[in-house]
């Protein structure tokens, strides 16, 4: 399984997705599974990978969260989470992508 974090500098929410990411991979007994990070620093950048804001949490290459368009602009990501919308999916949300049962 490789899991990686598309994130531009100025994303508040990509360290926070790393931590909630953490914990979601514990929760499944895949811990042991490292988490990349990728720092996205022109459009050209962002054009080359399936970006759809930041963070945008990738899953063997493919977004976790495929509701969001692509896009080449350094932006931040909005998700819609149980507690409304949010810079970042919520825990369980997490769990269920890794899981396959968010798809």
């Amino acid at each position: 399984m490789n899991i990686e974090v598309l994130h531009i500098v100025d994303c508040p929410s990509w360290v926070a997705v790393g931590e909630r990411l953490r914990e979601a991979l514990d929760a499944t007994g895949l811990g042991a599974t490292t988490i990349k990070y990728r720092l996205l620093e022109t459009g050209e950048d962002a054009a080359r990978v399936p970006f759809a804001g930041s963070p945008t949490i990738l899953l063997n290459g493919e977004d976790m969260f495929p509701g969001g368009a692509r896009t080449s602009d350094l932006a931040c990501r909005v998700y819609a989470t149980p507690a409304g919308l949010a810079g970042l999916p919520a825990t369980e949300q997490l769990i269920d992508a890794v899981t396959g049962h968010g798809r």
